[in-house]
């Protein structure tokens, strides 16, 4: 990352804002969704969404993602993705 980038959390709403090239802001319900929500479609069915390969949600995301919540999700899930924050996902999990 270059000077200016990073994450910013906000703890009183429950959001965090990752500052790249698109900006990108996450709630709590978005983040349970991302890690435990299955995909609905497609070659990865019933995979969590946050376990999705990155290579698929890199070329999903390059395809062009749907006008709906699951894109919205993917949206969300690119920027986790090719920023490397999937592993504070752990916590979020449901058992």
């Amino acid at each position: 990352m270059t000077a200016g980038q990073g994450i910013t959390a906000i703890q009183s709403t429950g959001a965090f804002t990752i500052s790249t090239m698109n900006k990108c802001e996450f709630n709590q319900d978005d983040l349970r969704k991302l890690a435990n929500m299955p995909m609905p479609f497609g070659k990865y069915k019933g995979l969590p969404l946050i376990d999705l390969p990155e290579p698929y949600v890199v070329w999903f995301y390059n395809q062009g993602l749907p006008k709906n919540e699951i894109g919205r999700l993917l949206a969300q899930l690119y920027e986790i993705k090719v920023n490397g924050l999937e592993d504070l996902f752990g916590p979020l999990r449901k058992k």
